[in-house]
This record gives C-alpha cells, sequence and structure tokens, in this order.
C-alpha cells in the first residue's frame, strides 16, 4: 500500500469519519476572544491525511484508546494526524499528502505540512514507544487507536500557543460540549476495554466524557519535553505505567 492510498472504507472507519466531520463543523462555529488571535483546524486544511489516517487504521474495534490534547504546532498542526511527528507519520504510519495551509495564518506559526522542518517531540516520543514494542502498525492498530479531545490550534499574537485548558470558562464549556460528544461517538464505535488519556487533561477530560459507556479510564504521562519527568525517561515510564493498569504485560 502506497503512502497515499486508502483501504477499502469499513463501517468502522465511515462512523469516525462522519464523526469527526461533525466536530470539524461544529467547532468551526465557535468564536474565541483574544489573546487568541489565529485557530487552526486540521480537520479542515488537512482533511485528506486525517481521513486516510481515520479509514487505514480505525476500521476495526479496538482495546485501547489513546486519548491526546490538542495538535501540537509541529505535530497534527502539519500532518493532520493526532501527534503528527513528521517523520513518524510519513515513515512509520506510511501517510503523505498535501497539506493546504490554512488562510490567515499566524506568521510565527506557518503550516508547511510534511515540508515542516521542526520535529514534535511529543509526538516522536509517543509513535515511538509504539513503534518499538510492536514493530509495525499493524500490530500496533490491531488493538490500539488514538485520538486527539480537542482537534483546534489556538496561537496568541505574538506566536504562542495556547492550549483548550487555558481558555476562559465560557469558551471552554461550548468547545468541550462539542468535543465530548465526539469522544463518546469514537468509543460508541471502537467500543475499547480502555480509554487511556496522555497527561492529565486528556484523563479528566476523558472521565467526563465516559459517562455511563462501560469503558476503564486510565492514564500515562504526557510525552511533552516540558516536562521534567518525560525527560527523564518517557518511553520506559509510560510503559511501566501501562503495566500498573494491565493494559500490557
Amino acid at each position: 500500500m502506497t503512502k497515499t492510498s486508502a483501504p477499502p472504507l469499513s463501517p468502522f472507519s465511515q462512523r469516525l469519519i462522519t464523526a469527526a466531520q461533525a466536530l470539524s463543523a461544529r467547532v468551526d462555529r465557535l468564536r474565541f476572544a483574544e489573546p487568541v488571535t489565529h485557530i487552526y483546524n486540521p480537520l479542515d486544511y488537512a482533511w485528506p491525511a486525517h481521513e486516510l489516517y481515520l479509514r487505514r487504521y480505525g476500521h476495526t474495534r479496538k482495546r485501547v484508546v489513546f486519548l491526546g490534547m490538542n495538535p501540537g504546532p509541529f505535530g497534527m498542526t502539519q500532518t493532520g494526524v493526532p501527534f503528527g511527528e513528521i517523520a513518524a507519520v510519513r515513515d512509520w504510519l506510511q501517510i503523505e499528502t498535501p497539506i493546504a495551509p490554512p488562510a490567515g495564518a499566524h506568521p510565527k506559526r506557518p503550516v508547511q505540512g510534511f515540508a515542516c522542518p521542526r520535529s514534535e517531540v511529543s509526538g516522536r516520543r509517543l509513535w515511538g514507544l509504539f513503534a518499538e514494542r510492536h514493530g509495525t502498525p499493524a500490530a500496533f492498530f490491531a488493538d490500539h487507536f488514538v485520538v486527539n479531545y480537542c482537534p483546534l490550534v489556538f496561537c496568541e499574537a505574538g506566536g504562542k500557543n495556547r492550549t483548550p485548558d487555558k481558555l476562559p470558562p465560557a469558551e471552554q464549556e461550548q468547545l468541550f460540549a462539542a468535543c465530548d460528544e465526539h469522544l463518546r461517538a469514537v468509543l460508541e464505535v471502537l467500543e475499547p476495554d480502555w480509554l487511556v488519556g496522555v497527561g492529565g487533561f486528556a484523563w479528566e477530560r476523558g472521565e467526563n466524557a465516559i459517562g455511563k459507556l462501560p469503558v476503564k479510564l486510565g492514564r500515562i504521562l504526557h510525552p511533552s519535553p516540558a516536562s521534567p519527568a518525560a525527560n527523564r525517561g518517557w518511553s520506559a515510564a509510560a510503559t511501566q505505567q501501562l503495566i500498573e493498569l494491565g493494559i500490557w504485560t
């Protein structure tokens, strides 16, 4: 299978695609005040890559769903794939499509697609662990999947990234309602045994969204380079947490 080819559309992938499109349309209607000045939605401008990810890797039921926060500036913002560090997406996941930059992008935060020279450390660590442990994407995605809670990227006037947890409560309320609904839709489609929050924010939002769904909730350390604990050996720490949860052996 080439990087741009897509497998036949399965019922699972079709429902994930429909849910992602609904989420994209819903968050596009939201408005955010300063200090947020620029908003990127990779589910719009990078949709071909995201759809390929859903078609290729979301085509079956999963045992474990990993949940991230929102796109990083050099990851999903560039590639349309959760935790989408360019080399991991291109070389391991075998996804590479043209990415059309969004209109009105911040000059300090350009969208260069797969030509972006920067590496997203969090994505490199996350996908690197999965590649090291499972070998091939087919082996990993046989019972795992990765999704982000929020699809939007928020940028301040000076170019600083602003994460969803820093938004005002009124803006969070509308955004999180849309994201909760999408997450529940993903869980209903994939019927996982486990939802694993990658970091505290994702864990909290997952706990809130699950409701009465029969899904166990776990948490692992976020692989961000801003975390001293992650910089002391994220792969080993996350692996140990997954073993202690009983998810990995």
